[in-house]
């Protein structure tokens, strides 16, 4: 099994380095509190940004409730790596997000996969 990078206590994710693709694997089942949303938000640009990772699996298969701000840094991630070639999929989507991703009409502009496996999929072949 690929080296999974633990979270740092104030983040509520994992990174799980699988070849050149990076998976971040929620662990919260809530991205509502607007201070970790930053920090979030901070991590997950800096791995496109300093890290140059250009696949990105979010994998929010633990999470039921996410927040604007969380959809706002999906959407700015996307277009960061849509900038720069890369390609961010979305996997594990309950249905609450999956409601609000097709009310949002982002389910039309994002790559969404039912699992993890599927995802990787994509970028492996």
């Amino acid at each position: 099994m690929p080296d999974v990078i633990p979270p740092a206590d104030d983040l509520p994710f994992t990174l799980q380095p699988i070849k050149d693709v990076m998976v971040v694997e929620f662990r919260a089942p809530s991205l509502m509190d607007a201070v970790v949303l930053d920090k979030t938000g901070q991590r997950l640009y800096h791995l496109i940004e300093k890290e140059d990772r250009r696949k990105i699996i979010l994998d929010f298969s633990s999470v039921q409730y996410v927040s604007s701000q969380a959809i706002g840094i999906i959407v700015n991630m996307n277009k960061k790596l849509g900038a720069l070639k890369g390609k961010m999929i979305l996997c594990g989507i309950g249905p609450r997000l999956q409601e609000l991703l097709r009310i949002t009409r982002l389910d039309k502009v994002l790559i969404i996969k039912p699992t993890q496996a599927d995802a990787e999929k994509v970028f492996l072949l």
